[in-house]
């Protein structure tokens, strides 16, 4: 391998030091070299067979190899889980390129969270007047949701569910961040409702009390 050995000189070294220093890096090389080249005729004479853990580099001075410039890799193979809810908050607008034939059928659609990608969604998932009024959409939140991510394409695909309204208001913001992260924030069923205690005002009997733990 291709070694780079660097010295830093002070002004204040005499000339035996730097001719001392120098001699020193000198014979590292050639030591290094030799080492390499030892190895080199030993795989070509014995034929030996290097396996991929004999790839690595042969360097015994750890000051070669520093452990922060180590780049661990790996590599997905499987999703077992699919933990988003593939719902996101955002705005949609206008293609920037008027003239394409994608401009004529998708919007764009950018989630509020950036670690979302940005998704093309159906003109006909829009609003009528979007396209003639796409100003009067520019502060207006939508739940869009990805149903597709080709592997050569910059952009997901996806489909407009609902207008929550204006950004910056409570309410539209609270179901945007539910829907995300796919909480039920439906009304309860008449079926749950019953479960509940009919006569009211009702109060907890002491035998519950004595044995529970109170946290109120």
């Amino acid at each position: 391998p291709d070694v780079i050995i660097e010295a830093q000189f002070d002004e204040n070294d005499t000339e035996h030091g730097q001719d001392h220093l120098h001699d020193m890096l000198t014979d590292d090389i050639k030591k290094l070299s030799l080492d390499a080249g030892e190895k080199g005729k030993a795989a070509g004479v014995t034929g030996v067979h290097r396996t991929k853990q004999d790839d690595g580099p042969k360097v015994n001075d750890p000051r070669l190899l520093p452990d922060e410039f180590l780049q661990r890799t790996a590599k997905v193979v499987y999703i077992l889980e699919k933990k988003h809810s593939r719902a996101a908050t955002g705005f949609i607008k206008l293609l920037a390129d008027r003239n394409s034939e994608l401009f004529k059928r998708c919007a764009m659609f950018s989630p509020v969270d950036h670690r979302v990608p940005r998704v093309y969604v159906p003109l006909a998932d829009c609003p009528a007047d979007f396209v003639t009024k796409p100003e009067a959409y520019a502060q207006m939140l939508f739940i869009c949701r990805i149903v597709d991510w080709k592997e050569d394409s910059n952009f997901a695909s996806g489909q407009l569910c609902k207008s929550l309204g204006q950004a910056g208001e409570i309410e539209p913001e609270s179901e945007g961040i539910l829907t995300e992260y796919g909480v039920d924030f439906s009304d309860f069923s008449p079926e749950v409702l019953e479960c509940l205690p009919q006569n009211l005002p009702w109060v907890i009997s002491p035998g519950e009390l004595a044995k529970r733990r109170d946290l109120r």
